[in-house]
Formats: C-alpha cells, structure tokens, sequence
C-alpha cells in the first residue's frame, strides 16, 4: 500500500494527509475549492515546520514529507491509481454517498476505502459501493498530528482482510489503534458526545461558567481539554450533528441540550467561526 488519497481538505482531512505523508505513503489531497486546497497546504506546511522544530523531523524528513503531498481538485482521475481513499468531508449522509459512489465507479479493484466518520455507520457506507468488504471507519481524533489514536470500526461486511491492512497503514502513520465492532456512535464519540451535552446542560443550569467546568474536567479527571474547549475546536455544529444522530439511534441520554442547539443557530460554532462558547475573536492560535 503506497498510494494514498485524502476526500476533503478541511482541518480533520489535512490533518490525515500530513500524518500520511510524515508515515511515507504518497498523498494526494482532493477538495472542490482550490481555495481550501492553498489553505490546506499552508497549514500542512505549518505543521512540517513546527515539527521540524520539536525535533520530531528532520530537515531531510520534512523536506521527504512535502515531496510525497500533491493536491487536486479531480477527485475521479486522482483516484485512479488508489491503494487507500480516506474520505474526510461532512457528517452529512447524501454527501458521504455522493463521494463513495463515485470513487468506487474510478478507483482499482484492489483499493480500499475508509471514513473518517466519528458516528455513522462503515455498513451504510459500504453499501453505496460494490465492494462492502473493503469498507472501513477510520476515526481520527483533532488535532489528527498529535492525537496518537485512530479508532477503526469494522462493518458488517468489513473482511479480515480489511481490517488488517487498515490497522497496518495507521501504525504506519504513527498512530495507536483499537479496532471494534460496527455500533451507533462507536466508544468514543458515545462517551465524549455524553460529556460534551452534559457539560452544556450544567452551564445552562448555572452549575459553574465554561472557564470553571473546562477547568474541573481537566483537572479532575484528567482531560487534555475541556468539553467546551474541545468542541469549540471540533465544532459546535459537528457535536450538534453527532448527537442528533445518537439521539435518534440511541435514545433519550443523547438528546441535545437545548443550549447548544441555541448557539448552532447564533452561528457561534467554535472556532472557525470565531466564537463558539469562548470567543476567539482577539486570540492568538497555538
């Protein structure tokens, strides 16, 4: 497996290129704006040259990773000579369909395709292709350069096989890996999403203010972030979707709280948006 290909050029999918490349597989990064491609190829060389000066690379390394990125906008014509499609794009069912048919009707017989979805299901995925057992969720976690786990479910279909070469090509990219078992939400995304709903639902009852329950769950519990951190990095829009979602395959514990359904409709989305529960408006990104 040498050649890899990247759906989606937004914060999760240039974050799975640049691991690609950094672990040796040849990349090539699609997206149908040719503007996210220029600003994912900035940020990706951000990231080789914070790497660079951390000591994690080299400058020959560095200079070996930039060599094996391309970017495009042709998804059909760069699929063609495929070994492994990650696709990256919205939480968005229909849209997911649109791409795997499509690569599936251009990609070689060999090629296997992966979704970085955080919830949905490797099973539905798969049957929008010919090939169900070569499909695979590939759940990476934000920011993907400095997250060590990639969670990999099998679907219903998912070959031994699969699974296998899937598990082999994350370790190649650095990452840890546990592969389980196709169920609504994963592990994951089924604890964060119950952490992250729960956290809006004690700062609308007026528990504590996001400063103090960030602080509390990091400090407490050990958290790297704080559920308010966290998903105003991953997207207050996104964890809306995700737990929608829970909610309706999984039942009342997921239903959103009614706080976080309210600053979706402000637009205040994290930050890409520039304010999601903390305002990023005058911060300096690290």
């Amino acid at each position: 497996m040498e050649n890899v290909v990247v759906v989606g050029s937004g914060v999760m999918g240039r974050g799975i290129a640049y691991v690609s490349a950094a672990g040796g597989f040849h990349v090539t990064l699609v997206d149908i704006k040719q503007e996210q491609l220029d600003a994912a190829k900035a940020d990706i060389m951000s990231i080789f040259e914070g790497a660079k000066k951390r000591g994690k690379l080299s400058d020959s390394e560095m200079n070996e990773g930039i060599g094996r990125l391309t970017y495009s906008t042709q998804l059909e014509e760069s699929v063609k000579t495929a070994d492994l499609i990650i696709e990256a794009v919205p939480e968005v069912l229909s849209i997911k369909k649109d791409i795997f048919d499509r690569i599936d009707r251009h990609a070689p017989e060999h090629c296997y395709f992966a979704s970085n979805t955080s919830t949905m299901s490797p099973t539905e995925i798969g049957s929008f292709t010919n090939r169900p057992d070569k499909v695979i969720a590939m759940h990476f976690f934000n920011p993907v350069h400095k997250m060590k786990l990639v969670e990999i479910i099998r679907g219903l279909e998912t070959s031994d096989e699969t699974a296998d070469k899937i598990r082999r090509a994350a370790e190649k990219m650095g990452k840890e890996t546990v592969v389980v078992n196709e169920f609504p939400g994963f592990v994951t995304s089924r604890i964060s999403a119950l952490v992250g709903n729960e956290a809006f639902y004690m700062l609308q009852e007026g528990v504590g203010t996001p400063e103090e329950i960030d602080k509390a769950i990091r400090l407490g519990l050990n958290y790297p972030m704080g559920p308010f951190e966290l998903g105003d990095l991953v997207g207050l829009d996104t964890r809306l979707n995700n737990l929608r979602y829970l909610h309706e395959k999984l039942g009342e514990k997921y239903r959103p709280a009614p706080l976080l359904e309210q600053y979706v409709k402000a637009g205040r989305l994290g930050r890409k948006s520039g304010r999601g529960v903390y305002d990023y408006s005058s911060r300096t990104e690290s």
